[in-house]
């Protein structure tokens, strides 16, 4: 890949130029927290969300970030843990269920089933793992393809998606066995240039939060069943607690970040607190929230009026006449919170490129928004070259584990 012309600054200016004022200032308010926060030895949670961050190459910029030690903690979706696991995005092709005799009450939506694109060597390969149901390979492969994607990879297609499934089990297995996170676990054999991966590679923590573990079919189930909910709460709470500056991406629930059970500022850890229990704030924190809604910025503008609205015990919607997420009253009361409105697949590539210049980092990859030429190659070289879990090497990792 010729990152010179995928990534140069021209590009990274296009970027630039496609957000508003208020939200460039944002940018760069991150950006300086950010420089300031990992000059001075601090560190850098990252929280995102499933799909956009899978298909606009972010998950794949932070493990860059990790690689280099710019991000020092991680909280995802089970959904992501499950794409990562089958190498973030690969290709599949479509064709009618009914012609391929299936069970049409059991199809999704639009009747289609998908196929991994995969040559025979990988099939090969991978019926030295699981029995592989051949003549259904042969006959997808004799009908009339559809369509073909990229998309995020091990989901519905077969056998990439069951392949995931079965793993799961695996990993669970090995993951009771250890006491350990599911995501730990997956970790080992997870390609490098996942987040799983790279922060196995470099020690860094890797966790899926309450509220988003749901998704990943047998995957999230698997990671609700590798610890308890409150070893998992309190495990991503020591992760918080350790981290200066937190970016939120593209994500959707985020309680345990501002409203946990173990948070004293804006959360409810003052019961915990009262009973002993590890405590963490969030008062001099930074909060990066990524997101493409209005209403964030304008509820953080409206900081007084949601504030007021909680001193008096009123609905804090009914108080600042927005439409109102369930994460936003402590985004919007914190000192600490930057709002910049715009596009994932825009913004962390300035905030990766900024902050790295800022410090004299070197990155071998930049991710760019998925609706440019260059974003459409990042895909490619995505599905071409970030390969699924390997087994082996799981299983090796697993053998020189020591409890």
């Amino acid at each position: 890949m010729d990152k010179s012309k995928l990534y140069g600054l021209s590009h990274l200016e296009y970027f630039r130029n496609s957000l508003d004022e208020r939200s460039r200032e944002a940018l760069n308010s991150a950006v300086k927290r950010i420089t300031d926060t990992k000059r001075h030895g601090g560190k850098v949670m990252v929280v995102t969300g499933s799909g956009p961050n899978i298909h606009e190459g972010v998950t794949t910029l932070i493990a860059e970030l990790i690689r280099v030690g710019l991000v020092d903690a991680v909280s995802t979706s089970s959904a992501v843990i499950a794409h990562e696991m089958a190498g973030s995005l690969d290709r599949v092709f479509r064709v009618d269920a009914k012609a391929l005799g299936m069970d049409m009450s059991k199809m999704p939506r639009g009747d289609v089933f998908e196929f991994t694109c995969m040559n025979d060597e990988e099939l090969d390969a991978l019926k030295h793992e699981m029995p592989l149901d051949d003549d259904l390979l042969a006959r997808g492969r004799a009908l009339p393809r559809l369509n073909s994607i990229i998309k995020a990879a091990g989901n519905m297609a077969y056998p990439m998606g069951l392949r995931t499934e079965r793993l799961a089990h695996e990993v669970l297995s090995l993951a009771r066995m250890y006491g350990l996170p599911f995501e730990t676990v997956a970790g080992w054999g997870c390609d490098e240039r996942t987040m799983l991966g790279a922060a196995s590679r470099r020690n860094v923590p890797v966790l899926v939060t309450i509220p988003q573990m749901v998704g990943g079919g047998a995957v999230g189930m698997s990671i609700g069943d590798s610890i308890p909910v409150s070893e998992r709460s309190m495990r991503i709470s020591r992760m918080l607690a350790s981290c200066d500056v937190i970016i939120e991406s593209a994500v959707a629930l985020t309680q345990e970040i501002h409203d946990g059970p173990f948070e004293c500022y804006t959360g409810h850890g003052i019961w915990a607190w009262w009973s002993g229990q590890n405590t963490y704030n969030l008062r001099d924190k930074a909060l990066i929230r990524i997101d493409l809604d209005e209403n964030l910025r304008r509820a953080v503008e409206l900081n007084a009026t949601v504030q007021e609205a909680i001193d008096k015990g009123l609905p804090k919607t009914k108080a600042a006449k927005i439409p109102f997420r369930m994460e936003m009253s402590a985004f919007a009361r914190h000192e600490g919170s930057i709002p910049i409105v715009g596009d994932i697949g825009k913004v962390w590539p300035l905030i990766a490129h900024d902050v790295a210049e800022n410090l004299g980092v070197e990155l071998e990859f930049l991710s760019a928004s998925q609706d440019t030429p260059e974003g459409q190659a990042m895909r490619e070289w995505i599905a071409d070259t970030v390969k699924p879990l390997d087994r082996e090497k799981m299983r090796e990792r697993s053998e020189e584990f020591v409890i």
